[in-house]
């Protein structure tokens, strides 16, 4: 018989973890660019890291921070999962991942837990790795500078809102968020066009990245140019960042309903793999 068990993971634990997450690098590529910076330790990665184990072998992971995550997780270990976020009660915004396992995790957690904000089933899972032959990169896309933080950030703010539902300033007046975006822009990650009164009329930004593998994310027009042919382009200009300085590949994932962002990105050339899907409280 198997021997099966579940238990927080700690700092010595990291090279096996970064075994099951180098399994599936473009779906890991958030938890995996997290646990590489900050390692194990709960206080520097933002939440615990969860294992599962058979026979004594590390098989898969759940991120439990402001976001649940599960990694390489089977039926077996979705249900352990389950039982131990359950136990400790939410503490997440959103549960988020491969769209098997995080289906399975909702259905066990939805009575406890229940009923989300929204539910997002199908997020297509799309990766490039080379720039398209027909479409030359915005040569008016550039990294963002870092005294231009006040420039992007209602950019960002509106993207987030518009995307998730709700504005990112809510709760703690937006110090984290704020944050977040200054580490992107601090680390040249942070990607726009300005018009010529200095406004964000095109944006995005590389979220997560590790050597084998990034994703990005925040892709923004202004509405006012919505339709006018900025996306393929812009979306160009920062793939082409992303292969030269970051990873071997990019990826994204996409709402199914955004029918105009998943024909922008098809003929930029990125290609389904995958889906993700996401549980938004």
């Amino acid at each position: 018989m198997t021997q099966t068990t579940s238990r927080v993971l700690e700092p010595s634990d990291l090279d096996a973890a970064l075994a099951v997450l180098d399994r599936e690098p473009v779906a890991n590529a958030f938890v995996t660019s997290r646990v590489q910076i900050a390692g194990l330790d709960p206080w520097r990665l933002g939440g615990e890291m969860w294992g599962w184990y058979e026979d004594g072998m590390l098989t898969s992971l759940c991120y439990a921070g402001a976001n649940l995550v599960p990694i390489c997780a089977g039926p077996r270990a979705v249900r352990a999962f389950a039982d131990r976020a359950r136990r400790a009660g939410r503490r997440c915004s959103s549960i988020v991942g491969p769209a098997g396992a995080t289906s399975d995790l909702w259905r066990l957690l939805e009575p406890h837990w229940g009923p989300a904000r929204e539910v997002r089933r199908h997020q297509p899972l799309m990766v490039a790795d080379r720039l398209p032959a027909g479409i030359a990169p915005d040569p008016y896309v550039r990294r963002v500078r870092k005294d231009e933080m006040e420039t992007i950030m209602p950019a960002c703010v509106a993207m987030f809102t518009e995307e998730v539902g709700v504005s990112p300033l809510a709760g703690d007046g937006g110090l984290l968020y704020q944050a977040r975006v200054a580490e992107l822009v601090g680390s040249g990650r942070a990607f726009a066009r300005f018009d010529a009164e200095g406004k964000v009329v095109f944006k995005a930004e590389i979220g997560a990245a590790t050597d084998r593998a990034c994703q990005i994310q925040g892709v923004w027009v202004a509405p006012e140019y919505r339709g006018t042919g900025l996306a393929a382009p812009g979306m160009v200009a920062v793939l082409r960042y992303a292969l030269a300085d970051v990873a071997p590949v990019a990826s994204l994932y996409v709402n199914d309903f955004n029918t105009a962002a998943r024909r922008t990105y098809q003929r930029v050339g990125f290609q389904e793999v995958g889906a993700f899907m996401s549980v938004l409280f």
